[in-house]
């Protein structure tokens, strides 16, 4: 194959996996991370993203089965974007756990999977994944994925902290620490109001 090709090649798959991330999260805007633009006007998603969605929950360690709103409208919400295929997602359940047991009562604390459930994996797979990494808080679907396109921070895990009014206050991709996802957590508690 002749190098030209190839430098197309590689350009071509750049392009569409940009294409991919605006079709799922939109175009980015110049921000504080807190759903204000730097100038202070709200951004246009804001009053879209703060409309809380009706999550499935799964019986888990943790977590019962039912429903749980995204975001909570009455306390700070963080929400942990996982995958069972991940291997990054295992590494960071010690850190959740900890952050959980550290601030969780705080907020409403959860962990989000897009998998199809009963497809790519069934609920007993996932409630085990979930048992034998050591979850002990509330586990949720987002079959339609549309939690994760408002949300999802870009690769897996990935992790939000949304204050009472909906704005996002921190939001990370990637392993984090127990002590990254508590301050990112404060920060939307005291958005809110909280200590």
């Amino acid at each position: 194959m002749r190098r030209r090709d190839v430098l197309a090649g590689v350009g071509s798959l750049g392009v569409i996996g940009s294409a991919g991330v605006v079709a799922i999260r939109g175009l980015p805007s110049v921000g504080n991370g807190s759903g204000e633009s730097q100038n202070g006007d709200s951004n246009e998603s804001e009053s879209t993203n703060s409309v809380p969605m009706t999550i499935e929950t799964v019986a888990a360690p943790g977590s019962e089965a039912g429903e749980v709103r995204v975001p909570a409208p009455d306390q700070p919400t963080f929400i942990d974007f996982f995958g069972t295929w991940c291997p990054p997602c295992i590494e960071q359940m010690p850190a959740l756990r900890e952050a959980n047991e550290r601030i969780g009562d705080k907020v409403l604390f959860i962990s989000i999977t897009n998998e199809a459930v009963g497809r790519s994996v069934t609920k007993e797979e996932l409630v085990d994944w979930w048992t034998k990494h050591d979850g002990n808080w509330l586990l949720g679907l987002d079959p339609t994925t549309e939690l994760a396109a408002r949300y999802l921070a870009g690769g897996y895990p990935s992790a939000v902290a949304i204050d009472t009014s909906g704005r996002v206050q921190w939001d990370d991709t990637g392993i984090k620490t127990a002590d990254e996802l508590v301050t990112g957590i404060e920060e939307a508690i005291e958005a809110s109001g909280g200590e």
